[in-house]
């Protein structure tokens, strides 16, 4: 079973973030370590995850718990829990939310990397059924449960409603569209949407913190010294 390319750690015991660290370095997973609920909705903003190790309990007024109701409120990230609590309640506040799987403190590398495996392919699984079911239509693009772009028309919608877009905008959200999931690079980006004329890294930039600014849930991630993406984020 293969692993993650890139997961966030959301804990707050810098030894623990230190011992995911070496183990998930070694196998050669990216990992990104934060120990509050604002650094992390930050991150994930910014940066694209396979997945999230999540502790229960974390810096900052907000607990691991209410965090992953706030994340997967927007996003579709595969969420495993690291925690040294087995009480009734809690478990059950837990499954609640769906999780992909659980790691129990103290942990050694072998329970840490087979929970992450299985979690992960779980997720994997979900993304083919999501993938199978869009292909049934290949020229609508369902983005998540409340975005879908019709390649036709090339026009955008939100739970069912037209988004009014400008000629760029639409543009952009076409070019990513038509290769869902999938990296476009600056200069592809820069091509297809204002031709031969040159335009500086920072025209593109502009137009995609436009769209943020009016769509803060549409799943548009930058890679970094890369492109941009739109992403699944149950991948």
């Amino acid at each position: 079973m293969s692993l993650p390319e890139k997961i966030l750690v959301v804990e707050d015991e810098a030894i623990t973030q230190r011992m995911l660290n070496d183990i998930l370095s070694q196998e050669g997973v990216e990992i990104s370590c934060v120990d509050n609920a604002s650094n992390a909705l930050d991150d994930i903003y910014s940066n694209s995850y396979d997945m999230i190790l999540m502790d229960i309990n974390i810096n900052g007024a907000v607990d691991g718990i209410q965090l992953s109701r706030k994340i997967l409120e927007k996003y579709n990230i595969p969420i495993v829990f690291i925690t040294a609590h087995d009480d009734e309640d809690t478990v059950d506040e837990l499954l609640e939310l769906s999780p992909y799987g659980f790691i129990s403190k103290p942990f050694g590398a072998k329970e840490v990397l087979i929970a992450i495996k299985i979690a992960y392919k779980m997720s994997l699984s979900k993304i083919n059924k999501v993938e199978t079911d869009n292909n049934s239509n290949e020229n609508e693009i369902y983005i998540n449960d409340e975005y879908k772009y019709s390649l036709i028309d090339e026009q955008l919608f939100k739970s069912g409603k037209l988004v009014k877009l400008t000629n760029n905008q639409n543009k952009l959200i076409h070019v990513l569209a038509k290769n869902f999931n999938q990296i476009v690079d600056y200069e592809t980006l820069i091509l297809e949407i204002w031709g031969q004329d040159t335009k500086a890294d920072s025209a593109l930039r502009t137009l995609v913190y436009s769209i943020r600014k009016l769509l803060p849930t549409l799943p548009l991630h930058s890679q970094s010294k890369t492109g941009y993406i739109l992403k699944n984020m149950k991948k």
